[in-house]
């Protein structure tokens, strides 16, 4: 019965997917409407938090369990020769299969950025990867989609970071730690292997510029550059944002953004 419900998902999207010219997306929809529901079927103790309490402690643990299974699958896509050998139009079931997961995720972001609005940084960032990651099902670089998706790993210490101010650890020793791998992982993940593998999608993008209608490179293009641009901007809010919490003795701040995404 569920097979033939989630096969009656992806006939339903097909037409519509087929209109927008991301044919490859409809394989994938019964994917995105189980990450829709894993709120219902995971609930959250709150406790006696408040309303935006708990909207706070919903985005962190979307974005926790996100980045925990996103980094697992798109491991397992580094190797796929078929992306390889066309990094620009090459496609896998495997490679489709992470990117819907990733889409699904972004489509809830970009909502809840705007619904929840507190900053446009995490606005733009909402809007420019589900634009990326779902285009990319035309199919169109899914090879760069899975590389770029390990910029989540410093979202995992990110979280951690968050859930030790909810439960009083702001300015101790694990948190302290926590920080520094924070801090380590974000500059490798984004700015280091960001950087890598931002020139690396230009090589390719270049080669076949002439090959891909205009929207696609200047969404393709500007997003990247914008997220980029992001990953630099937080990093500095970050250090600096540490080093001030960590002078002298733990006082006890708390994270007043309930949403840092980064």
């Amino acid at each position: 019965m569920i097979q033939d419900v989630r096969l009656q998902i992806r006939e339903f999207a097909a037409p519509a997917a087929q209109k927008l010219g991301i044919g490859k997306i409809s394989d994938f929809a019964d994917v995105h409407l189980a990450f829709l529901l894993s709120g219902v079927l995971f609930p959250v103790s709150y406790g006696n938090a408040g309303k935006r309490a708990r909207n706070n402690w919903d985005i962190r643990v979307a974005s926790l369990v996100h980045a925990i299974l996103i980094i697992f699958l798109a491991g397992r896509c580094l190797n796929l020769p078929s992306l390889d050998r066309n990094r620009a139009f090459g496609w896998h079931e495997d490679a489709g299969f992470v990117t819907a997961i990733a889409t699904g995720y972004f489509i809830w972001d970009t909502l809840e950025s705007i619904i929840h609005f507190s900053d446009i940084g995490f606005v733009l960032h909402g809007i420019s990867c589900l634009l990326i990651y779902g285009l990319s099902f035309t199919p169109f670089v899914p090879y760069y989609a899975v590389r770029f998706l390990f910029w989540e790993l410093s979202t995992v210490f990110l979280n951690i970071h968050w859930f030790l101010d909810k439960t009083g650890k702001t300015g101790s020793a694990l948190q302290l730690v926590n920080g520094i791998v924070l801090i380590t992982t974000f500059f490798c993940v984004r700015c280091i292997w960001g950087a890598m593998m931002s020139y690396d999608f230009f090589v390719t993008l270049n080669s076949v510029h002439d090959q891909v209608l205009t929207p696609y490179l200047v969404i393709y293009g500007a997003g990247n550059v914008l997220l980029q641009g992001l990953n630099w901007f937080w990093f500095t809010k970050m250090i600096a944002a540490l080093a001030k919490r960590f002078q002298g003795k733990p006082n006890g701040h708390k994270v007043v953004n309930g949403k840092t995404k980064i």
